[in-house]
């Protein structure tokens, strides 16, 4: 069953119910009170007939004082409308019961069946029975309960309509919704939008379905970028590398000289292919949910990969002011990213040179006295692939502060990169909430 189906017939039965209870209770007021002023009516012609005695005596020859009613006396005499008596009745004409209403059917003379309504009274000479004909009120109620079923029927059709007509106005954005997404699923495009009219939840979710399609658009379009530019930069190495070796098996016709600076080349474009891999690797793991998040000591984290900095750029001095600062992140992620940067200073950074690196307020900051960042290539050095025209002579794959930028954004974080005071560069990877400054773990 559809939805649109399920909900008409929800409304139908909600006002089912509440149309039921509603007649129900309609019928048996309208009946207490058609019987209440029988009853009442009754009651006076009986107190009347006990307190006169003429009007006991004109009952006693058969004659009853009220128009339209069956009397009938109790005692010593027995006269009357032939009404029907039972043992209770004799008992209050004997005095040994109260007052009380019954039900009863009749015959008259002329073999008419009646639907008597009756008061059995105690009198001073023994009790009377005063009756009134109520079929009227059997054909009010039977009318009534007519009416009443006509009316329920009518209003659950009328709520059915109306159900279906609701629920087809309002699940239209859902369907619109459904269609979008079906289409998306066939063409495999998912730049349709859908309208966002109304307000409310449904208006929300048409925005909420919009942002995810323009979420979704990005990303295909940014993973298309993504393998096409790989495929562009995996190119040049390979040709080269492709182009080398098919000198290199001609190698009887190449001198010593030739052949060794083959395979230097060789050897260098491995190592940029496999820079270039390890990269590539990297930021395809940035969205891996098997990655463990927990807190750990990211000056003790800088510390080690200075360590390494020292090893890999011997000729340069570096000095860092580091203070005790606690990350929640993933500390894997984090050790590139610090590798990256100090990385991309020691390959910047001359002989004798100096780089300075600090970890203070929870934001770590490098700075050599290289050459520095033109300010054209300042707002794109962190772009996939990027390289600067000054850094196209140097070993790299343009990867390096791409994953720095996607490592910082994972923590909530930025990087930015700046002209340091007196010539070189500055770059500042600040982690906001995930790192609180001057904290030490307990276990570190």
């Amino acid at each position: 069953m559809t939805l649109r189906a399920r909900l008409a017939l929800v409304a139908a039965l909600v006002v089912a119910v509440v149309v039921a209870a509603a007649s129900a209770t309609t019928y048996f007021v309208m009946r207490h009170e058609l019987y209440s002023q029988v009853d009442t009516l009754l009651a006076q012609h009986a107190a009347e007939i006990a307190r006169n005695p003429d009007a006991a005596r004109a009952v006693a020859h058969g004659f009853s004082p009220f128009s339209g009613d069956y009397v009938a006396l109790l005692g010593d005499v027995e006269t009357g409308d032939p009404i029907p008596l039972d043992a209770k009745a004799w008992r209050v004409a004997a005095g040994k019961e109260g007052a009380y209403f019954r039900d009863s059917t009749a015959k008259t003379v002329r073999g008419q069946r009646l639907h008597l309504r009756e008061i059995v009274a105690p009198t001073p000479i023994g009790a009377v029975v005063v009756a009134r004909d109520i079929d009227y009120i059997d054909h009010d109620l039977s009318r009534l309960r007519l009416i009443l079923l006509l009316v329920s029927l009518g209003g659950v059709a009328l709520a059915a309509l109306a159900g279906a007509l609701v629920s087809r106005a309002t699940l239209a954005p859902v369907l619109r919704l459904t269609a979008a997404a079906e289409r998306i699923a066939k063409t495999g495009k998912p730049s349709e939008r859908v309208p966002e009219s109304g307000g409310g939840e449904l208006g929300r979710l048409g925005a909420s379905f919009n942002t995810m399609l323009a979420a979704l658009e990005e990303s295909l379009e940014t993973q298309r970028r993504f393998v096409a530019d790989a495929s562009h930069e995996l190119r040049t190495p390979l040709t080269s590398l492709q182009t080398n070796l098919d000198v290199l098996r001609q190698q009887h016709r190449l001198d010593p000289e030739t052949r060794d600076r083959l395979l230097e080349d060789l050897q260098r474009e491995s190592r940029e292919m496999r820079a270039l891999i390890g990269g590539l690797l990297e930021l395809a793991q940035g969205d891996d949910p098997r990655l463990e998040r927990r807190a750990f000591q990211l000056d003790e984290l800088v510390e080690s990969v200075l360590e390494r900095a020292r090893a890999r750029f011997p000729a340069v001095s570096w000095q860092a002011e580091l203070e005790p600062t606690v990350v929640d992140g993933y500390p894997e992620r984090l050790e590139r990213a610090v590798w990256n940067l100090l990385e991309n200073a020691g390959k910047w950074s001359g002989e004798g040179s100096t780089v300075e690196v600090t970890l203070a307020d929870g934001e770590l900051s490098v700075r050599d006295h290289g050459p520095g960042i033109a300010p054209e290539d300042r707002p794109l050095v962190f772009e996939r692939f990027y390289r600067s025209p000054a850094a196209r002579s140097m070993p790299g794959s343009g990867l390096g502060l791409a994953i720095v930028r996607e490592v910082a954004e994972a923590h909530g974080g930025t990087v930015e990169a700046e002209e340091a005071p007196g010539g070189g560069a500055l770059l500042r990877l600040r982690l906001n909430g995930a790192a609180r400054p001057g904290e030490r773990l307990v276990d570190s």
